[in-house]
Parts: structure tokens; C-alpha cells; sequence
């Protein structure tokens, strides 16, 4: 990634680029790193340290944490005290936490929001490979002959790796590509075969792979003689549950013809990379589902070699940077482990640790759990917000706001974790601080200053090494910045390694700041043995295991923890959406990334819809014993029935009751900790009001005071290029409406007001104008067919509002004047109007010609799959 910046009369200016030259992603960027820049000022940012809302210095503020930790610690132990962080982190941040929980105050109470992402496959890979080990490399999708795609919809979660292999698969039609997903996703755009899988299959579905490659002479025995070791119980477990094809297709609910069809081209397929992310991990199996493919490629011998392996692939910028560091309750740094009493000793030894703890600590639920139950007495949490991530959310939340001392270090003063905790500590973000990160495949980059953050903001790692000097540990934190932090974090991942691990970056041991500063991106290890990196682990067909062979695990398929019942009747997937990322504090800033989708919805199939009274664009309520939420109803048949899909994303910062996490059920697998998140339990009914509406206001409004609005049972704040839009609906009407909508668009008697009222159809419209220009305006009526918001929009960037359009205001639509219509293309802001009107006036056919016309697709691609599906439906509507 590359920045460029300039001061303009409202500020800096950012402009993102991406790196040409950089291995992952050779100078492409999704929407939501091109957009990063504009997410640099410091609205709504921490500004300075907080003690119980009073604002004071850091001196106070530091000692008041180390206080606190170091009281506690004398009054009930070390693990009363833990961190809760972030693979949002930078590897030196994480680093530092690590060092100060488990060397020095004496806990392993430290755990990651990785561990809602990628936990599963940690606990594969080690299983298997005796080692975290990452296999592939992203080169591989270049070269793979079959590329399946399990649980992930690559095309928004992962929008430059879908482009790569989308360029691929344009360039070499002969590459396969398989999705395998309960829903069909943007993703499957390119593929040549969609498994519309039984949620919760996975493990079954591969082992009927393995029983299928055995029955068609696809093993590699040879490979699995010199290098593995379990191959036959895993074998004949698998052919003892799996081996039937029909049976097997009737247990994941798959067409026969499909199924048959995927297993054919692997049993044929040398060159095959299984990808896979959420939809595998997040589950109370993950672990299982995570061996049951390595198993496949490690029986075939596709794995270390050139365009094959088995490629988890991550959630967040630098959740491996964390793996590293041994951020999870049940690592040691460097890729060590408690488990083995010599590396404690090792760890300790090199820490010069006087309090190295000893055994794993408390994963991330059972973290939580322990703090409802008044066991931990102080949890510090870092870079990310539980309140809204965590399964069981509202749990979380009464959890935390009945703990004695909640420690909140982030960059961003209003998040719904915030507004739960005492000690609010103000971090430097994205752009301000210097730091390593890791990709999916093993590529270590640095992350390089290039503007100033709020003057009172301090790196993470220096908020952490200040309070371990508070509490008695100078020299083991005496960091001058990041590089002193690396160069130790490089140190530690070459002691006594003698090749006995497989993370090692020895090779950085001695780097100079210059060096630093001028770090090219390379995958890890690198080392003595491997100077410039290597790419692909494994070619020599050595593990890390104790004899060196993998190790082959035999599965048994277990169905998802959470069952359907009356009560509870659909089952809840969640996940990922284009334009957003994480709890939006940073992409719900950017109108651009608000544009495509701006609402919490769920997904529901027609028949389930038209048995439930749903309709498209309506609110319904989604429930089960551990919370409620509310979205706008999206119909499709991309849903299977008797599920039902919502995004992750909305907090109550930005939604009413948007928080999804809150009916994750907190179930865990029993090896990763990681929650099942993919598969709750819930029912679902239409959320009844009598009156839908919006305002769109140049005000900057708080949830709390979008809160405090009269009659609002629901809202949804967007963020707009001169306005702020509020989505709102209520049960009651309001008693008043002129007196409503003054009071809700703050009404000045030096301004003027413009209201249309039909009593009898229930339509109210308001509008206000300052010195001429529009500074606000709300429409209610009964339905939640409304006017077009985004006419009104641009009205608010007029200098000057003059009479036509002041009466068009109140009409809701001004004659001649374009509606664009939804946003498909976020980076051209290209409607879905502007693009069936260009379809139609210019006969444009193909993906590419609309891209020519209108620029749509032709940057990020990630809305090129939106278009494809556009094009294809006017095509069916023609024919």
C-alpha cells in the first residue's frame, strides 16, 4: 500500500494506492483499502486517557492502571487479571501485551477476537503438521488446476484473492473452481460447480473425498509411507461413515450429479488448493472440519509443492502476526507452546521473565464467562469490541459493566465497549504508528508512519510497556520504539531453534532502523537456511512433528451443537458483507462504504417469506433466548430454507437493535475455544410498526441522542457525503408531528420550516433551511415505500436552495432530476439506475462494456459479480 498526502483547506488529504509491487496483491485494493484514506481525521476519535468519564493526564492515567493491576494481583492472583486484543494489532503491540501478561504479571489470561476467526484452523494445522504452519502461498492460486472454496465468500470477504483467481481462471479456462456454501454467494460467479452444502457438512463431505480417492486409485502411497503416519485409521473411518456416494450426498443434502462431479475432478486434479475460512472454523467442529481437508492432501502428496495445499485463510490484517507473538490464551510466543515444559523454560530464559506462567489460559467465552462470574477482577481490552464480536453479545455486555475495572485502549471514544468501561486509554491507529504485519501466507510487511494522530494518542505498545514500568519492570520494557520491539520479537523466534520450530525470522535479529524503514515484504522463515524466504513450506516432505511425518486424524462427523426446534425453527449464519469490515469503526465513517448496503437485513428464502408474511424491504425481528435483532427483510433464493443470513457489522453506535452477535449461541469447539457462529438457532417474525420514515440532518448525531427521539422503535444511521441519514420506524405515531420533526431536526426560530401534512394518507414531510441552504429534513408514512433519499442528498450540497426545488422537497421528487438508485459500484459511486439505463440505451451486454460506459467494476472488482447477475437477470427479462 501506498499513500500520498496534501494539505487542503479542510485538512490532509489521504489518497491510498496499492503496491505494485507487493506479492499479495500487486497493487490491487478492494474498496475498503482504497478508501481508507478518508478515514483519517479524527471525528470521533479518543482524544485523551479517562478515569470513570473525568479526563486526565497520562501520568495519572498510567499509574491508575498499574495501581489497580498490581492490587489486584496481590488480593486474588495473577488470573484475576486478563487481556482481551486484536489481530487489529500491529505484531510489535501484540508482542509487548504477550511478554507483560505471561512472563511478568504470571498469567496466560490472554486471548484474541482471532480467536473468532481463525482458531479452528490453528489447531488443524497443528494437529496435522505438529506446527501453525500456513503451507501455500498466494503464487499457488496462480498455478492450481482446482481451486475449492469452502465456507467463504471470497468475493466480498476477500475481494483482491477472488480477483486473482477470477484473473486466472479468465486466463486459463481450464482451471476448476468449486464453492462449497450453503448460500450462493457473490463467489460463486466463477464457479464451475456450487455445492449448496447442509450447514455443518463439512467434515462429513470430506471424508466421503478421501474414501472417494482411495476407491479411485488418487492416493499418493509412496508420499503417505515416507511422511505421514494415521492414514489407515483415517481411512477406514472415513470409508466406514463415508463411503456410500448416495448416502453421502442425501447426509449434506447435494445433488448426486454435483457431488459425484466435484469428487471426480479431485480424485483427476494433481494441482489442488482447498481454501477455506468461516463457514470451517466458526463451528463447534471446526477443528475436525479443518483435518478432514488436510487429510485429502495430505493422502494425495498435494501439499508443498507448486499450486496445491490445503489454505486457511485468515479474517483480519494481522491475526498471523498474532499467531507469532503466542497472542491466544494457548500459545507461547514464537510458535511455542505450553504443552512442552522446555519451551516455558526457553520463553522464561529469554524474557529474564520473574513470573512466566505455566499453563494456558482462559480462551476467549470462557474469558468472558469468568469475568460474569467475578473471578477476573480487571480485564484490559484492546483494539476491538467484544460488546458487539462476541457470541451472546448482551451477556458480554452486563459481564463487563458489572466488572470492578474495565480498561478500554482504542482509537475511537464512542463504541459500544467503550461505553461499558472505566479506564479509556487514546490509541494511535492505522497511518500514525510504525509495525509489522502478517498475511495469510506467511508474508511479513511493515506498516510505516505517515501522519500525526491526536496529540495526547500513543502507540499501543507504549501504553503497555509504560504501565509494566509502572508496576516494577523498567528494563524488561525499556522500548524506544517499534524496531527495538521486532528486533527482540526476531531474537526470541531463532533462540536455541536450531530448525526445531518453523516460525523463525532470525535472519532480522540485528535490524537497523534503517533497515526497518526500508523492509521489503518476504515470507517467513527467514533465517540463515532461508535469507530471502521462503514460499511454500513442506517441499522436503519434513514436519515438525516429533518423527517429522504428519500426522493423518481420523474424523468423525458430529452435526452442529444447536439444533432447530419449535421454538427456534431457522437456523442463523453470520458473517461478512462488501463494503463493511469488523464493528464498522472505521469503514461506517466512509459515505462511500455505506452506500451499497446501509441497512442491518437479513436474508430469507421466498417460501419461508411468503409462509411468515415477510416482505422485501419490511422489518422483522430475529430472536431466541439470548437476544433480538431487528433488520430490513432481503428475499432470495440464494438462502436455503429454513436459514436465515445477517451481517456481523452494526453496533449500537449505528443500529437500534443491529448487534447480530447478540443470538450467536456462545458454543465452542472443544479443542480451538472458537464459537459457533455459523449456526444458532432462532425464529424470526415481522417486526410490526405502524409508520416507516427517515431524516437526513447536516447535525452529527449520537446513538444516544438518536435515542432519546420521541416514538422511534427502530433506527439506522448512515453516514452521508453532507448529511448524516437516520433510517426510522416506530409502533406509535408521533403525538405531535410538527413539534416531532422540529425537535428532531433541531429547528432555530432564525431558520426556516417547510411542512407538508396528508393526516389521512399518514404522510408527514418536513423540511429546514439555514441562510438558504438545506440543513435537514424528515418524511414519515405508513409504508416503507418512501421517496428516493439520494435526490434529497444532493440537495444538501447546494449553496442555495432555490423555489422549485424548495416546493419539490415536500413532493418528495422533482421532475427531470435522475435518481441513480442504489449504489452497486462503490468506488464510482455508479446506481443501479444509471446502470440499467445505460444497458438499455447502449445496448451493453457484457460485464466489460459496462465498465467502458460507466467505469462500474473496473477498479476493485468486487461489485463485478452484482454486475454480472444484473446483466444476467435483464437478459431473462428480455428473453
Amino acid at each position: 500500500m501506498q499513500v500520498s498526502t496534501k494539505t487542503t483547506l479542510k485538512g490532509l488529504e489521504v489518497k491510498v494506492l496499492g503496491d505494485k509491487l507487493h506479492p499479495a496483491n500487486f497493487g490491487k485494493l478492494c474498496v475498503k483499502g482504497s478508501s481508507a484514506g478518508e478515514t483519517t481525521g479524527f471525528e470521533g476519535r479518543m482524544l485523551a486517557p479517562q478515569i470513570n468519564g473525568e479526563t486526565v493526564d497520562w501520568q495519572t492515567a498510567i499509574s491508575e492502571v498499574a495501581s489497580r493491576l498490581t492490587q489486584i494481583i496481590q488480593e486474588y492472583g495473577p488470573d484475576a487479571v486478563a487481556f482481551y486484543v486484536s489481530g487489529q494489532f500491529l505484531t510489535e503491540d501484540y508482542y509487548v501485551a504477550n511478554k507483560l501478561i505471561k512472563g511478568f504479571i504470571g498469567t496466560a489470561n490472554i486471548d484474541t477476537n482471532s480467536r473468532l476467526c481463525m482458531a479452528s484452523a490453528v489447531v488443524g494445522y497443528k494437529r496435522a503438521f505438529g506446527s501453525d504452519t500456513v503451507p501455500c502461498s498466494y503464487e499457488d492460486l496462480d498455478h492450481a488446476d482446482l481451486i475449492t472454496i469452502v465456507g467463504s465468500n471470497t468475493a466480498w470477504a476477500h475481494p483482491i484473492v477472488y480477483q486473482r483467481i477470477a484473473a486466472v481462471k479468465k486466463a486459463r479456462p481450464n482451471l476448476k473452481v468449486v464453492v462449497i456454501d450453503p448460500r450462493r454467494t457473490a463467489t460463486c460467479d466463477i464457479a464451475d460447480i456450487h455445492l449448496a452444502i447442509k450447514p455443518g457438512m463439512d467434515a462429513a463431505l470430506f471424508n466421503g473425498l478421501l474414501a472417494y480417492l482411495a476407491q479411485n486409485d488418487a492416493l499418493d502411497s509412496e508420499y503417505i509411507q515416507q511422511h505421514t503416519e494415521g492414514f489407515e485409521a483415517a481411512l477406514a473411518q472415513a470409508q466406514s461413515l463415508q463411503g456410500d456416494l448416495e448416502a453421502l450426498a442425501k447426509q449434506c443434502d447435494l445433488p448426486l450429479k454435483d457431488l459425484q462431479a466435484w469428487l471426480n475432478l479431485a480424485a483427476k486434479t494433481p494441482k489442488m488448493v482447498t481454501l477455506y475460512s468461516q463457514g470451517v472454523n466458526q463451528s463447534t467442529t471446526g477443528v475436525d472440519k479443518s483435518n478432514a481437508i488436510i487429510n485429502c492432501h495430505l493422502a494425495t502428496g498435494r501439499i508443498g509443492k507448486e499450486g496445491a495445499g490445503p489454505f486457511s485463510i485468515t479474517g483480519q490484517p494481522n491475526a498471523m502476526g498474532g499467531r507469532e507473538v503466542g497472542g491466544l490464551a494457548n500459545q507461547l510466543a514464537a510458535h511455542m507452546d505450553f504443552a512442552n515444559p522446555a519451551h516455558i523454560d526457553l520463553v522464561r530464559r529469554f524474557w529474564q521473565a520473574p513470573n512466566m506462567a505455566q499453563q494456558n489460559g482462559l480462551k476467549a467465552v470462557d474469558m468472558f464467562n469468568a469475568v460474569a462470574e467475578g473471578k477476573i477482577k480487571a480485564i484490559w481490552i484492546m483494539n476491538t469490541n467484544p460488546v458487539v464480536s462476541m457470541p451472546n453479545a448482551d451477556a458480554v455486555k452486563a459481564a463487563l459493566q458489572a466488572c470492578d475495572t474495565v480498561i478500554v485502549q482504542d482509537c475511537n471514544q464512542h463504541t459500544d465497549t467503550t461505553a461499558v468501561g472505566n479506564i479509556l486509554l487514546p490509541a494511535l491507529t492505522w497511518g500514525e504508528t510504525d509495525g509489522a504485519v502478517t498475511n495469510s501466507d506467511r508474508t511479513l510487511s511493515i506498516q510505516r508512519q505517515f501522519t500525526q494522530g491526536p496529540e495526547l494518542a500513543r502507540p499501543d505498545w507504549w501504553i503497555l510497556a509504560e504501565v509494566a514500568k509502572k508496576m516494577g519492570w523498567p528494563e524488561a520494557f525499556d522500548y524506544r520504539s517499534a524496531v527495538d520491539i521486532f528486533r527482540e520479537h526476531a531474537q526470541l523466534s531463532g533462540f536455541e531453534n536450531n530448525g526445531s520450530r518453523d516460525f523463525d525470522i532470525s535472519a532480522f535479529s540485528q535490524i537497523t532502523a534503517q533497515e526497518y524503514a526500508d523492509f521489503k515484504p518476504v515470507q517467513w522463515p527467514v533465517n540463515a537456511q532461508h535469507p530471502k524466504g521462503k514460499k511454500r513450506m513442506f517441499e522436503d516432505g519434513l514436519f515438525f512433528t516429533p518423527n517429522r511425518k504428519a500426522k493423518l486424524i481420523a474424523i468423525t462427523p458430529q452435526a452442529p451443537f444447536s439444533k432447530p426446534s419449535a421454538e427456534a425453527p431457522f437456523i442463523f449464519n453470520t458473517g461478512r458483507i462488501r463494503d463493511q469490515w469488523h464493528t464498522m469503526t472505521r469503514t461506517a465513517k466512509t459515505p462511500k462504504l455505506m452506500a451499497h448496503i446501509d441497512e442491518p437485513y437479513v436474508t430469507v428464502h421466498p417460501l419461508d417469506a411468503e409462509k411468515l408474511a415477510l416482505k422485501a424491504g419490511a422489518l422483522a425481528k430475529v430472536f431466541n433466548t439470548y437476544g433480538e435483532y431487528v433488520g430490513r427483510v432481503e428475499i432470495s433464493d440464494s438462502q436455503r430454507p429454513g436459514e436465515l443470513f445477517a451481517p456481523m457489522h452494526w453496533t449500537a453506535q449505528y443500529a437500534s437493535q443491529g448487534r447480530a452477535d447478540v443470538c450467536v449461541a456462545p458454543r465452542v469447539d472443544a479443542l480451538s475455544g472458537q464459537p459457533e457462529s455459523k449456526h444458532s438457532v432462532v425464529n424470526i417474525v415481522p417486526f410490526e410498526v405502524s409508520w416507516h420514515g427517515f431524516i437526513l440532518t447536516t447535525q452529527q448525531l449520537s446513538a444516544v441522542q438518536i435515542n432519546q427521539t420521541e416514538a422511534l422503535d427502530y433506527w439506522a444511521k448512515i453516514t452521508g457525503k453532507a448529511f448524516t441519514r437516520i433510517e426510522i420506524a416506530g409502533k406509535n405515531w408521533p403525538k405531535n408531528n410538527q413539534a416531532w420533526a422540529k425537535l428532531s431536526l433541531n429547528w432555530q426560530e432564525n431558520q426556516d420550516f417547510l411542512e407538508y401534512e396528508d393526516a389521512r394518507a399518514g404522510h408527514y414531510r418536513a423540511a429546514v433551511l439555514s441562510d438558504g441552504r438545506l440543513v435537514g429534513v424528515v418524511f414519515i408514512a405508513p409504508s416503507h415505500q418512501l421517496p428516493s433519499r439520494s435526490w434529497l442528498g444532493d440537495l444538501f450540497s447546494a449553496t442555495q436552495i432555490n423555489d422549485f426545488n424548495r416546493r419539490s422537497i415536500l413532493a418528495g421528487s422533482a421532475s427531470g432530476v435522475k435518481d441513480v438508485g442504489k449504489t452497486i459500484c462503490a468506488c464510482y459511486g455508479v446506481g443501479i439506475n444509471t446502470i440499467l439505463e445505460a444497458m438499455q440505451q447502449q445496448n451493453l451486454t457484457t460485464v466489460e462494456a459496462l465498465g467502458k460506459a460507466l467505469k462500474a467494476g473496473t477498479n476493485c472488482g468486487s461489485c463485478v459479480p452484482e454486475l454480472t447477475e444484473i446483466l444476467a437477470s435483464q437478459v431473462t427479462q428480455l428473453s
